[in-house]
């Protein structure tokens, strides 16, 4: 079989591309006698060559000017793992318009900045790869535009944070709160030292964004999702999920309907039946529905050098091959041509709803809290309430959990009745409200 010789850039030489770097030297036969690929290492942009020195990497030529790997007429393919928003989106541009291919890992920059630089790829006769940006090793983007090409995609339920995932497996398994959690995940190596941009929900948040974009063909503006996240989440609510046969995920959640797309980020209950819940440690999972499929779930390692390091490899194949080019050619999202859309606000989601409110264990409150659920016309599916554990013989007792659980309600009117009833006297501390998130199961 012959081979195609491929030259490639690599612009930071960091975790991914590091283990990018590696896969490429190490595996050079492997992958070409197994695709017909011969990758060559040709240039290391870097200020550090500390990670390379580490690896054992000689290959590629060391240089911090961009200027000379845009010039080479060798190089084929620019890997940017540089990560953040500037010096990314100005390396993506240079490479561009020197006319070579872009594969990077970079969900934040494509969340935000996606369309602009796939309409500059393609108004320069090049493509960027990015299924590393979404889910790690889990090839999800290749699933969405061509596996599932013959499908309408109808909705992507994604646990694509696996610091949060496994932040939540201690929570439900050991019964640890979530600074101990935290920590346990950062003493793992599985939590940076400022966890923020994994625990409030925005990193699930830049893929839902792109997962989206390219399942249902529209522009998706980043500032339009909202996002929670686990960092506000108490152990007491993980707890009673547990009790009601449900386990809590942060769910990255894309819904297709008629009059437009609803988007959201936050901690769900999930039925305990459902395969996204069965999902634990640090592994992500995305639940797709299509109407010929039916449900599909993506599963794997959704972080780290190795794994996020063979999806960029696999794009630079899939480049050197045609396949991703040929799919541009014929994807409008692709090219940076996607729909407007109107985004509804998740004001709108009729959802079954569980509260916990912190109610004194005095004559009334619990007639006071029933009574607000039915002024805004919300039925009352089950309440849960334990025996008092305090008490100052007779008197007045310490405040005790009541968890109600609501049929199916609009969460406007869901938050308005948890607002009312926060204002009462006997509510000792502001309520929680999650989701119990449905699923679509059938084929349409």
């Amino acid at each position: 079989m012959s081979t195609k010789s491929i030259g490639v850039a690599l612009v930071g030489c960091g975790t991914v591309g590091g283990a990018t770097a590696k896969i490429i030297v190490d595996n050079t036969a492997k992958i070409a006698a197994r695709s017909g690929v011969e990758l060559q290492l040709l240039h290391i942009v870097d200020r550090s060559y500390a990670r390379a020195d580490e690896l054992g990497i000689t290959e590629g030529a060391r240089t911090s000017d961009l200027a000379v790997v845009c010039a080479d007429p060798n190089v084929d393919v620019v890997l940017e793992l540089v990560g953040g928003l500037t010096t990314a989106k100005s390396i993506i541009e240079q490479a561009l318009r020197a006319g070579k291919h872009v594969v990077t890992a970079n969900k934040a920059l494509l969340a935000h900045h996606g369309a602009e630089l796939l309409a500059l790829a393609a108004d320069n006769g090049v493509c960027i790869g990015f299924e590393a940006s979404c889910g790690g090793g889990i090839p999800i983007i290749r699933a969405l535009y061509d596996g599932l090409a013959a499908n309408h995609i109808d909705a992507i339920y994604g646990i694509v944070n696996g610091t949060c995932n496994y932040i939540l497996t201690e929570m439900i398994h050991n019964g640890a709160d979530y600074p101990t959690a935290l920590a346990q995940a950062q003493k793992a190596g599985l939590a940076e030292a400022d966890p923020t941009l994994d625990v409030s929900g925005v990193d699930s948040a830049h893929k839902i964004a792109i997962m989206a974009s390219l399942a249902f063909g529209v522009n998706i503006e980043f500032a339009s999702i909202p996002v929670s996240g686990i960092d506000s989440l108490d152990l007491k609510d993980v707890l009673y999920a547990a009790r009601l046969g449900y386990s809590v995920k942060l769910l990255a959640i894309a819904d297709r309907r008629d009059n437009g797309v609803m988007l959201r980020v936050r901690p769900a209950f999930i039925a305990k039946e459902h395969p996204l819940a069965w999902v634990s440690g640090p592994f992500n999972a995305v639940s797709v529905y299509g109407n010929t499929t039916g449900h599909t779930m993506y599963y794997g390692r959704g972080a780290g050098g190795m794994p996020t390091g063979s999806a960029v490899v696999a794009d630079i194949i899939s480049l050197a091959l045609g396949s991703i080019p040929a799919v541009y050619r014929s994807s409008p999202a692709l090219r940076g041509g996607a729909k407007e859309v109107a985004v509804i606000p998740v004001s709108e989601l009729e959802s079954r709803y569980y509260l916990r409110i912190m109610v004194a264990d005095s004559p009334g409150a619990l007639a006071d809290i029933t009574g607000i659920f039915g002024r805004y016309g919300i039925s009352i599916a089950s309440v849960h309430q334990d025996e008092p554990t305090d008490s100052d013989n007779g008197g007045s007792t310490a405040p005790v959990p009541v968890v109600v659980v609501l049929h199916t309600a609009k969460e406007q009117d869901v938050l308005a009745a948890r607002d009312n009833i926060n204002a009462l006297e006997s509510t000792a501390e502001v309520s929680s409200v999650i989701a119990m998130q449905r699923y679509r199961y059938i084929a349409r």
